[in-house]
């Protein structure tokens, strides 16, 4: 790599006072307001251990329940209750089968007054369900965790749910009259089970209570089985005694990592570019998409159902098709390099939140896997945890048996990815590293970025590597950091990580500044990462908390959801999460003694840095109603594409005016609407070869979705110009499979443009119903160029006033020149050797560091 300079500077000291103070505030704080997530400690392979999730892994400890005329709870003893669930880990860990951890969990206190209780609606049918011997197993470790009203709330509430847990919803979220609303709501459920003061005994489920069981049963075993690592849970209440034994030294110090900074060190970026194209055939590509995107507030418009991010349409296409579009940008430049097909890999982590999975492989097959062949792509379900409240720590339940879950954030993806075999499904396709991103960031593959970081991570053994850039302080993203501590051993570790945003206070970390705004020489993190294959699945592989990189109780989020009432509820909560890209802490490098100015190219860890619109930008949060923040919303990612459109063509010579700050856009859509397809490039070096001289004016329209065009001397002075094409990269040739794939190069569409002008009214910017991040706007006139399969289009010389579609039929070309008067069109077909190749075509070339385009003429 690059030399880079020393790095101790901006610098973050722990001593071990701090280490302390500082990391148990991660955790004690909650156990003393009752919202413990986790607290068993795993000691047992055993998967039927009771501290998995399923168990007292997920453990809140209870409270009283009350009506709101009722009295208040009686305060749980934490240190007799933390002491009871300890011992009951210790003898369960100790038992040999599944009836001796029968034996010892039916005599713990919490299950036996459960079972016997007279007033357990549960308990009572619990016989009728026949459930065998690991399903009553997993059930009781719910009771012993703290958590009966999850099985119990149909019936009433049993002697846990009515004598020891606390309704946070009656008491805070209702209010006085919504609590009224649900006293008349539960009398009346009550008179239909009572006759004449006669209670009537259920003897079973009915139908639609036993297929909500049968599924609570299948979250308790996904997520038994997963989260079965040792200790994986301990680390939510114990984080400040496990950070005290790992960081038992004299100071640990966090620095700002310098980095590679690629718009500095051009020469350099360009070669590292060209490491990650050489290298495209050795990566894949990993997209973590099962988060639930609860903040975009996304629903499908026909059916009012709630709709993960990946399927947010934005600039004409869901997120996932922008996913691969660009990823197919990166293949078809390999292919124009180097003559040869290359598809890559791609993993894909979803999960059952909002029919995530279903939708995607729904939308994929839709797509015909995007011509890349069914094969190419391996899509493994995250499990979803329970999410718990912030007030009283118990799991939230939308209405009997069903908990409200949510994924257990990206950080799951290693160990997932080693128990589905996906590693090896790499390895199996010659792949040795990978590329990350999230599906919410719309300009993570925007110039050299993805690919320097890929190609240096290849090049020279790294790792992990991180794409980073200036923070912003009002965005909710953490920061990349250099960690410097000295381990038990006496050694001195390095590396590069990340400090997410959550826990900046619990770290003191914004208290060890006398200036807040020097967090901000911190550069954020992205989740754009490389990752070597083989060494993430040796960390995946532990088992221990290590496969669960920066494990942590996030209970600053708002949870909603529509309780069994069909009252739509909004309360304070979280979950458990773990963050993919702390996995980086696996990865520090260990010296004899310290390292003053330690060189970061020295690690197996690294970092490339570049301007932030050219890094991230993100659509991950419906825009607020009269909110005059546009950071992190669709409308603000819009405008950061639209300056990098401005970046891109104004070193082209084309005069186009400048995107102002995004509070000249509250009340307005963007100054213009530029789409380029990222096959144009999607290396800039590349795509500004194919634009020379013209103009673009304030309120025009351009999208360009072709990939062997130029444009030369091109004035949009006002209006539309869209120009659209089905053979972009190439085309789709089935094989003997019959499956489609898409072979590049092959039958391409073509455009050229030179001196040509442009006049229409395009676009109406005073249409009310415009969504111009979704592409969805009213066109008064525009000039559309539509090119079936290997068509082309040539136009010299001309002026296009007014409205105009010309829609060029597979296998002909059309050319227009001007004439007196008006338009000259020349419709011919492609002469038969000039159907696969075109009658032109852009030459790729190496030229040392860089890449130079020759049109070639057949």
């Amino acid at each position: 790599m690059a030399p880079s300079a020393p790095t101790l500077q901006h610098n973050i000291t722990f001593l071990p006072s701090q280490i302390s103070n500082s990391f148990t505030s991660l955790t004690f704080p909650t156990l003393l307001r009752p919202s413990i997530y986790g607290n068993l400690n795993r000691t047992s392979h055993s998967p039927h251990s009771l501290s998995s999730a399923t168990s007292a892994a997920f453990t809140a400890a209870p409270s009283k329940s009350k009506s709101p005329s009722s009295s208040p709870p009686t305060p749980l003893d934490f240190p007799a209750e933390i002491s009871r669930l300890r011992n009951l880990i210790s003898r369960l860990s100790e038992a040999n089968s599944l009836d001796q951890k029968h034996r010892v969990i039916d005599g713990d206190e919490r299950v036996r007054r459960f079972f016997k209780s007279t007033r357990s609606e549960f308990a009572r049918v619990l016989e009728s369900l026949r459930l065998d011997s690991f399903d009553l197993y997993l059930v009781k470790c719910v009771v012993a965790a703290g958590q009966a009203h999850v099985i119990d709330s149909y019936g009433g509430g049993g002697a846990d749910v009515s004598e020891e847990r606390e309704c946070e919803s009656s008491a805070l979220a209702r209010g006085s009259l919504k609590s009224a609303l649900y006293a008349l709501v539960e009398m009346i459920e009550s008179w239909d089970m009572v006759g004449e003061m006669n209670v009537e005994v259920r003897k079973g489920l009915v139908d639609h209570e036993i297929v909500a069981f049968e599924k609570l049963l299948r979250i308790l075993k996904d997520l038994e089985s997963f989260y079965d690592s040792e200790s994986a849970y301990v680390q939510t209440r114990d984080r400040s005694q496990h950070m005290k034994d790992s960081l038992k030294c004299q100071f640990v110090e966090v620095h700002s990592p310098k980095g590679l900074e690629l718009s500095k060190n051009i020469e350099y970026a360009s070669q590292a570019a060209l490491w990650g194209i050489e290298g495209l055939p050795l990566l894949g590509e990993i997209y973590p998409l099962g988060g639930s995107a609860d903040r975009l507030g996304l629903v499908d418009p026909d059916t009012g159902e709630c709709l993960p991010a990946a399927m947010l349409p934005y600039c004409g296409r869901t997120l996932l098709e922008g996913l691969i579009r660009d990823l197919q940008a990166r293949e078809y430049l390999y292919f124009k390099l180097y003559g040869r097909q290359c598809i890559t890999p791609v993993g894909i982590m979803t999960s059952a939140a909002k029919n995530n999975h279903e939708r995607i492989r729904t939308l994929l097959d839709k797509l015909q896997w995007f011509g890349r062949g069914r094969s190419k792509f391996n899509l493994f379900e995250q499990p979803l945890v329970p999410a718990i409240s912030a007030q009283d720590g118990e799991w939230l339940i939308s209405e009997p048996f069903t908990p409200v879950c949510k994924p257990g954030g990206h950080g799951v993806i290693w160990k997932l990815a080693h128990d589905k075999g996906v590693f090896q499904w790499f390895y199996s396709h010659g792949r040795r590293g990978a590329t990350m991103r999230q599906v919410s960031n719309v300009v993570a593959a925007t110039d050299l970025t993805l690919l320097a970081l890929a190609g240096i991570g290849l090049h020279h053994g790294k790792k992990l590597g991180f794409a980073s850039c200036k923070r912003n302080p009002e965005a909710t993203e953490g920061i990349n950091v250099l960690i410097e501590k000295k381990e038990k051993s006496g050694k001195w570790a390095y590396g590069l990580s990340c400090i997410e945003y959550t826990e900046f206070d619990k770290l003191g970390i914004t208290n060890a500044f006398s200036q807040k705004s020097l967090l901000s020489e911190f550069p954020a993190n992205t989740n754009i990462l490389y990752v070597d294959l083989h060494s993430a699945e040796q960390v995946a592989s532990r088992n221990d908390d290590t496969s669960l990189p920066g494990l942590v109780l996030n209970i600053k989020k708002q949870i909603e959801f529509i309780d069994q009432y069909g009252i739509t509820r909004r309360v304070s909560g979280g979950r458990l999460e773990c963050t993919m890209q702390n996995i980086a802490d696996n990865f520090c490098n260990t010296y004899g003694s310290r390292c003053y100015g330690v060189k970061e190219d020295h690690l197996d860890t690294y970092m490339v840095y570049n301007e932030r619109r050219r890094v991230t930008s993100s659509a991950k949060k419906k825009r607020k109603h009269g909110n005059n923040s546009l950071r992190q919303t669709p409308d603000g990612a819009l405008l950061d594409i639209t300056r990098n459109a401005y970046d891109l063509l104004s070193n082209c010579s084309i005069k186009l005016p400048e995107v102002g700050g995004n509070e000249n856009y509250i009340d307005s859509g963007p100054p213009y609407l530029i789409f380029l397809h990222p096959a144009l490039g999607p290396l800039w070096e590349v795509s500004r070869q194919k634009f020379h001289g013209g103009s673009i004016s304030k309120g025009s329209e351009l999208q360009i979705e072709v990939a062997e065009f130029s444009w030369k001397d091109v004035e949009v002075l006002d209006g539309s110009m869209v120009i659209l094409a089905e053979n972009v990269m190439g085309s789709i040739r089935p094989e003997a499979s019959e499956e489609p794939l898409l072979e590049y190069g092959h039958r391409c569409a073509r455009c050229r443009l030179q001196n040509v002008r442009v006049f229409n009214k395009g676009i109406d910017w005073d249409c009310g119903s415009n969504i111009y991040w979704k592409h969805e706007v009213h066109r008064i006139e525009g000039l559309k160029i539509i090119l079936h399969g290997n068509a082309e289009f040539d136009a010299n010389d001309v002026t296009f006033e007014g409205n105009h579609v010309f829609e060029v039929p597979d296998g002909h070309k059309l050319k227009i020149t001007s004439a007196n008067p008006g338009l000259s069109l020349q419709l011919d077909p492609i002469e038969g050797s000039k159907k696969d190749n075109g009658s032109w075509f852009w030459k790729y070339k190496r030229d040392g560091t860089h890449i130079k385009l020759e049109m070639v003429e057949t």
